[in-house]
Formats: C-alpha cells, structure tokens, sequence
C-alpha cells in the first residue's frame, strides 16, 4: 500500500488550478454567471415541476440499526440516500457525504425534500474511521450532521477549501485533511486519493469555486473502490482508471442530469462510459431515489442505467436503501423502483439480453 502513496506523489499528474481565488476544472467550462443561478434557484424553489420527479408511493426500505451493521461482515456497503454510502471495511466504519437533513437546501422550509427518511438515523451510526466528502453543495455537505458526527469521528477526509468550512463550524482541526487532486492520504491502513472531478461547489451565490471538488478512489489491499461525488463526463476518468484500476466497485453519480448543465453532471450513458474508463467491475449507481434535483422523472436513473448495463452486459448492483451488498460479491438487486409486474417483466428481458 505504501507504493500507491507513493506512486501518487512521485508520478507527474496535474494538480487542481486555481484563477483570482476560484478553482478550475481540468477543462475549461462555460462560467454561469449569477443571474443564470438566480433563474435555475427559483425555478426550482416556486415553480411547479412536473409530478413524476416525486414518487406516489413510499419507497422500500431496509430500515437498520446500528447493533445490525455492527454484526455485518466486512468489506459490506450499504446506501442511505441519494450519495450517502456506509462501508464496513477492516472491521471500521466510512461514510461518504453524509446528507440526512430532510432538505437539500440552505433552509429548511423550502427546497428538495427528501423521498424517504435514512434508513439508518444519525444517531444510529457507529463510531465512524473516516468521513470522505466530495464537495461542499447542499446534497453533499450537511452541516448538521457534520457536528453530530464531529464527536464520533477520527478523521474527515475533504478537498481543498472543504475543510476550512467544516474547522469554521467548530469541527476540531486535528480531525481534518484536506487533499489536493492526486494526494493520498492512509487511514486504519486504507488508502485515500483525492482523484479530479468537474463540477463546481458554491454555498451561496457568490462564492463559486471558492473550495474544490472531487472524486475519491479507496484502496484496501486487494480490494479498489471508486466514489465519483458529482461530475461531468470527461478525460479523467481514463487517468485514474490507467493510474488506479481496476476498480471492482464504482460508486457513479446517475440521476439530476439535465440538458441545462451538461458539463457537471453525467447523463446515464456518460455513467456507464465514465464506469468502463475506470475499467470498473461492478457499477452500482448513487445521486438517485432520494432528492427530486431535476425535472426528470425520479425513477429513470434507474430504468437507464439498468438498460444500458444490461446491453453492455455490465454487472449492475441496484440495492434498496440501507439493503447491504457484500463488496466480495456484489448483487444484482431487484428493480425495486418498479410495481411487483413490472420487475418480474424487466427481470425477464434482462435474463434473455445476458445470455
């Protein structure tokens, strides 16, 4: 392990840049400026959206306790919502951008609410080794949950500019590193490496790109996980596929795709193309089933990117929120977004295309 530290530090690789303050993505981007965030904001917040961004009924849960987590084999996953992902390895506790405000927005009163409540609350998590964040937006970053973990956690593992916020908000300095595109950094004998994204971060409207954003890989001796945060479709994804794969589980932004920020968002087929760039194994699809963030209906991340992998024949890993997934052997999952009759169909045309 301590040869990838290395080779991350040794081998040229191209850090984040930054402009008059503001970080850059690798590939220079179209700057919104504020009155286009200002038409988006309240296009979001007062105007109605069509009705099949929401689900009509609840979505399934595996709902979890702490003492079930606790007793899970290692290196197991599971998905709370939207990017927040809990993983079991070395018998310790990661988690990524922990979100379970009820709101993805700076209040509480208005903006994205959620599709259904954690399947495991945040008074429920175990001590956790390692709090891994991808950027500062609201679906990402929560405070409050941040200073309810402060206390639980060793370390919070941030990009540059991310960490200053969390130090600001009373989370003890000792606690946090924040990386750099390409640094790595061990914790409990794991590897972390701050790979790049494009995308952009911003708490408010005039502090764009102010603090960085990016993809994490994890390296547990033989075992190499991927967790994209959010981001457009572009060249890195070859680079840290050539540099770190490959991978046997990515963890892929799918779903608040829209034709109005093509650059820092994927669409499903981009997912699937960043997925086989990083020369992944099994791609199991996060930024979903939990916020209402576009105009797209809420299940067609998923009807997509089941699509598409089953065409590719990439194995998929589809699980219910808070429904565990062993990383030694992933599941397929169920297309629990559908009715009863409708996953038994879809189940049918899947089994014929992967013959």
């Amino acid at each position: 392990m301590a040869s990838l530290a290395a080779q991350a530090t040794e081998t040229p690789a191209q850090p984040s840049l930054q402009q008059d303050g503001r970080y850059r993505n690798q590939a220079q981007l179209p700057r919104d400026g504020v009155l286009k965030k200002l038409r988006i904001g309240f296009k979001f917040l007062f105007l109605s959206k069509p009705a099949d961004t929401r689900p009509t009924l609840p979505i399934p849960l595996h709902p979890l306790s702490q003492a079930q987590v606790l007793a899970a084999p290692d290196r197991s996953l599971w998905r709370l919502g939207h990017s927040t992902v809990l993983l079991k390895l070395r018998d310790r506790f990661f988690i990524t951008d922990p979100v379970f405000a009820e709101r993805a927005s700076p209040v509480q009163w208005a903006g994205p609410q959620r599709f259904h409540q954690p399947p495991l609350a945040l008074e429920q998590l175990p001590p956790i080794t390692a709090v891994i964040l991808s950027h500062d937006h609201y679906d990402h970053l929560d405070e409050r949950a941040v200073l309810a973990l402060a206390e639980r956690t060793e370390v919070f593992l941030a990009p540059l500019g991310v960490g200053d916020t969390l130090v600001g908000w009373g989370v003890p300095a000792a606690k946090v590193r924040q990386l750099d595109w390409w640094q790595a950094t061990e914790v409990a004998g794991i590897q972390f490496v701050a790979t790049p994204a494009q995308h952009f971060s911003g708490r408010g409207l005039f502090d764009s790109n102010r603090t960085l954003w990016a993809s994490w890989v994890v390296l547990d001796e033989d075992l190499r996980l991927f967790f994209s945060g959010d981001t457009g479709y572009f060249e890195g994804f070859r680079q840290i596929g050539e540099r770190y794969g490959p991978f046997d589980v990515t963890l892929m932004e799918t779903g608040a795709y829209n034709v109005n920020w093509p650059n820092v968002h994927m669409q499903p087929e981009q997912s699937l193309q960043a997925h086989l760039d990083l020369r992944g194994r099994w791609l199991l699809p996060i930024h979903n089933g939990t916020f209402d963030l576009s105009t797209h209906a809420w299940h067609e991340p998923f009807d997509r990117i089941m699509a598409l992998a089953a065409n590719a024949r990439v194995p998929l890993s589809t699980p219910q929120m808070g429904e565990r997934v062993s990383l030694v052997q992933p599941q397929r999952g169920t297309a629990w977004w559908l009715p009863l009759e409708q996953q038994q169909a879809q189940a049918g045309v899947l089994a014929t295309r992967q013959r």
